[in-house]
C-alpha cells in the first residue's frame, strides 16, 4: 500500500480531532479539507488534516 497514509481530521471551530481517514500522498499533495459533522459543535464544520 506504499503511498497511502492515515491522517487525522480536526474540527476548525473547536479543534477536536474527530475522524481518521487515509489519502494517497502522490496524487494529493496539499492538505485534506472536508465538511464533516462535529459531535462537540453539533453541526457540520470544516475539518482539516493535522500532522
Amino acid at each position: 500500500m506504499g503511498n497511502r497514509t492515515i491522517v487525522t481530521l480536526e474540527c476548525s471551530v473547536c479543534k477536536e480531532r474527530n475522524y481518521t481517514t487515509d489519502r494517497n500522498k502522490k496524487t494529493q499533495t496539499d492538505r485534506l479539507v472536508l465538511s464533516k459533522y462535529c459531535k462537540r459543535c453539533r453541526r457540520h464544520t470544516e475539518h482539516k488534516e493535522t500532522k
